[in-house]
């Protein structure tokens, strides 16, 4: 797993920003109900952003992330990956996410990812429950961001058609093979819609330097506006509060998720 289970994201809170939270039960276009999490700010930016966990799906460094996004203007929602496989029960720490990674798959994760970026396409005077339509007048600039598992699908989710502005990945993985049938960010490279920003470590031993130029050779080559970061001596899972001897390198990181949402997707 990519974080401790105490661990939370290296983020100030920022107070006196109101903000409403809800745990949801979404739908897919395949049937499946999957759990999930808005954080809703009192003062919309304009801009929403779909977060993608790490591999044990929904948990709460995830939930604790949408509400800083929602504190600075950003509807989120993160969501969970095991609806097929796991059901929308409550998990303990005693769940092993293992098994039910390796029974994903890129048409689900697909459908899953869908499903929640159209809850935020409707804006906040929708409901909640269903998938909907993803496009309308008034629908904000959305973004996709994901953390391992999930950075690599957030990168994938520029693939699908979804009119996104902007996809952020942490520390996913950009070329090889997947625990599941996801296929490689760089091999999809032509097919992405909208600029990438990728945060990755410097003293990741996962994810080599070598990987992340020969995304960013994919990426330049198709056209395609990156911004990928290597974080300084940075580990892998680095943007955690409990690691505190990283936090200029996650103070970094967040800035410019920051500027990258501000920067793109202007109504």
């Amino acid at each position: 797993m990519c974080f401790d289970l105490d661990s939370s994201p290296p983020i100030p809170i920022a107070a006196g920003m109101a903000v409403e939270r809800e745990p949801l039960i979404l739908s897919a276009a395949d049937g499946t109900r999957f759990n999930a999490f808005r954080a809703k700010p009192e003062t919309q930016s304009g801009k929403a952003i779909v977060i993608l966990p790490d591999v044990r799906g929904l948990h709460h460094y995830y939930e604790e992330l949408a509400v800083r996004f929602a504190e600075i203007g950003v509807d989120a929602v993160a969501i969970d990956y095991f609806g097929r496989t796991a059901g929308t029960g409550d998990r303990d720490a005693s769940f092993d996410s293992g098994p039910h990674v390796a029974q994903t798959t890129w048409a689900g994760l697909s459908a899953d990812i869908a499903a929640a970026a159209a809850v935020l396409r409707r804006g906040a005077g929708a409901g909640a429950g269903a998938a909907g339509s993803a496009g309308s007048a008034s629908a904000p600039a959305l973004f996709v961001t994901g953390f391992c598992m999930g950075g690599r699908l957030a990168f994938l989710s520029a693939s699908l058609r979804l009119g996104l502005s902007g996809v952020i990945g942490f520390y996913g993985f950009p070329v090889g093979v997947s625990r599941n049938d996801s296929p490689a960010p760089a091999d999809l490279a032509a097919e992405l819609e909208c600029p990438v920003l990728g945060i990755f470590g410097g003293a990741d031993q996962a994810i080599p330097v070598a990987a992340i130029q020969a995304f960013r050779d994919a990426l330049t080559t198709a056209g395609v506006e990156n911004d990928l970061v290597v974080e300084p001596d940075a580990p892998h899972s680095f943007f955690d509060r409990k690691a505190a001897e990283f936090q200029a390198q996650s103070d970094d990181a967040w800035a410019r998720v920051r500027r990258f949402i501000s920067a793109h997707g202007a109504h």
